[in-house]
């Protein structure tokens, strides 16, 4: 029997932890994330490295599941690292850490593009880091989430479909749900759908988590030309810094102006507006405008920025001429909103489980009854620019 296999206390059966090596150049922090995990009965550490060097020669010997993975390192840092340790081992789940710089936030929407599977903020200081509840939390909730479907895909009798072009990739996985509700797998007959709304849309609003910012690129590759019409609101659940990043990367990708949303700002067509990082976004009317409200109340379904408090506000302005979509992300931030969104006439598209990084954000939402369509990443760009542009859905 594995040393690391335990045994559960209600049933008897031997269990094997998900495997975790952690790699940071700081003493400090590799002993207090390796207590931290060890803690956790369905985690086990594995091994414990100073440098990505160390890690890319161990990965094959410790085998661990996930790794949690330093950006700034000597001798080998950690975006040096991780293709490496992709090519050494096929479904490795990679959690980058970084602090909220604007240079390691670009670094790390870097490694996101070149498969790892999320991000997790990291205090600064060692003194923040040991602290900090919210790390803490975060850390080991998306350990065991990403940890848990990398294994639910690669079970026997499943067969993880090849990335399709635009998909992201199938090493990496997401933010939020319980464990059990992100390896438990959803499919298509357990959910019914609504005929979409006879309204052309007024305004496109987008609720995404982890995995988003690769669907993103690729949905607004597709719609840019698309947009000039319609204002586009976005929620993607991200800490401060990463949002305006997020926003650059979506203007090369759309060729339309994307910015985060201002107090005050007037909606305009052909303008994307991303809710920053640590405020809610909602709308509100402002005369005969539309405009952007940032508020600093309490996180909703665990996020703030949240999916719902958008959705919500988006309704009571455009009622059945919404067309929401919601991308992949753990949780079931969103879930309401969709349902709102459905209950006034407007139309709904949940990205499908297969090209979901995590289908639980839009699992949850095709389990509300009132989405019009579950599509693959590819062919939502596709339906969302035709409905735009007037045509039937």
């Amino acid at each position: 029997m594995s040393a690391i296999a335990r045994q559960s206390s209600s049933t008897g059966a031997v269990t094997d932890p998900i495997r975790v090596m952690v790699v940071d150049d700081s003493v400090v922090i590799r002993g207090l994330v390796g207590r931290w995990l060890d803690e956790e009965p369905n985690l086990a550490v594995v091994a414990s490295h100073r440098n990505g060097r160390l890690a890319v020669d161990d990965v094959l010997r410790s085998n661990p599941d996930v790794v949690i993975l330093d950006i700034e390192m000597p001798d080998m840092d950690g975006l040096t690292a991780l293709p490496l340790l992709l090519e050494k081992k096929r479904n490795l789940v990679v959690v980058v850490a970084s602090t909220l710089t604007r240079r390691n936030a670009e670094i790390s929407l870097k490694a996101l593009s070149l498969g790892a599977a999320d991000y997790v903020p990291k205090p600064e200081t060692n003194s923040g880091v040991t602290t900090s509840p919210e790390f803490r939390r975060e850390l080991i909730e998306k350990v065991l989430n990403l940890g848990q479907r990398a294994r639910s895909r690669m079970a026997p009798g499943s067969s993880p479909a090849a990335p399709r072009p635009g998909a992201m990739p199938q090493r990496g996985i997401a933010l939020g749900a319980p464990a059990a509700q992100a390896a438990k797998p959803h499919r298509a007959a357990s959910f019914t759908l609504r005929s979409y709304g006879n309204v052309k849309p007024r305004v496109l609003a987008i609720g995404s988590s982890t995995g988003g910012p690769q669907a993103l690129n690729t949905l607004f590759g597709e719609i840019g030309s698309s947009i000039g019409q319609v204002p586009v609101v976005l929620t993607q659940h991200m800490p401060p810094t990463f949002t305006a990043i997020l926003a650059e990367h979506l203007t090369k990708a759309a060729g339309r102006p994307a910015s985060e949303g201002k107090d005050g700002e007037v909606l305009v067509p052909g303008h994307i507006y991303v809710a920053p990082g640590g405020r809610h976004m909602i709308l509100a009317k402002s005369g005969s405008d539309v405009v952007v409200r940032l508020t600093d109340g309490p996180p909703v379904n665990f996020c703030k920025p949240a999916v719902d408090p958008l959705f919500k506000s988006v309704v009571e302005i455009y009622g059945t001429a919404t067309l929401g979509v919601i991308l992949t992300g753990m949780g079931s931030d969103g879930a309401e909103g969709v349902r709102q969104i459905g209950q006034v006439g407007g139309s709904v598209i949940a990205q499908d489980e297969e090209t979901s990084v995590v289908w639980g954000m839009p699992g949850a939402a095709a389990h509300t009854g009132m989405c019009s369509d579950v599509l693959p990443l590819n062919d939502i760009g596709r339906k969302v620019s035709k409905i735009l542009l007037g045509g039937r859905p």
